[in-house]
């Protein structure tokens, strides 16, 4: 992955910042750290027994966490604003195993209706697609999200290898 940039959270110093998955001091968070591929958002996470449901199975719930967190990623760092998500639509297709290896999430924008977004998201592990899900977002328009919540945009920086 030649190109591949870490995206900057722009909330890691913010008062009260506890996001389930990606704040990096949530005691009980996932601390997922997003990277940009191309039109991709990418994360790369290894399942925790914690979050284990039915034996050696990912808990569906977390599924829909990654697949929530990484499509909000794709809003807030392609579409550079801030959104609420109203509608997600997951398909379970295999099972995600707590001993399958590393997970691969990705995310992108499949398309845009005024300020709605809709969102493509799946999980990969090993070389097989898990989980799929097709999310919507409610997008705010730009000027409100850096006048009422002071989102300003993400900025990226060149890595060598995604963690």
């Amino acid at each position: 992955m030649p190109n591949i940039k870490k995206i900057i959270n722009p909330w890691l110093d913010m008062k009260g910042f506890c996001c389930p998955g990606c704040c990096p001091t949530n005691p009980k968070g996932l601390h997922l750290q997003a990277y940009e591929d191309g039109d991709d958002v990418v994360s790369f996470w290894d399942p925790d027994p914690l979050y284990q449901s039915w034996s050696n199975t990912l808990h569906g719930g977390i599924q829909c966490l990654l697949l929530d967190e990484m499509a909000g990623w794709v809003v807030i760092h392609k579409l550079s604003t801030i959104a609420v998500t109203s509608k997600m639509e997951t398909k379970y297709l295999k099972q995600v195993t707590m001993d399958g290896g590393k997970l691969e999430t990705r995310a992108r924008l499949s398309r845009m209706m005024r300020n709605v977004a809709f969102i493509d998201a799946e999980i990969i592990q090993g070389s097989e697609v898990c989980t799929k899900a097709q999310i919507i977002y409610f997008c705010s328009p730009k000027e409100i999200a850096k006048k009422r919540y002071g989102f300003t945009g993400c900025q990226t920086m060149e890595v060598e290898k995604a963690e």
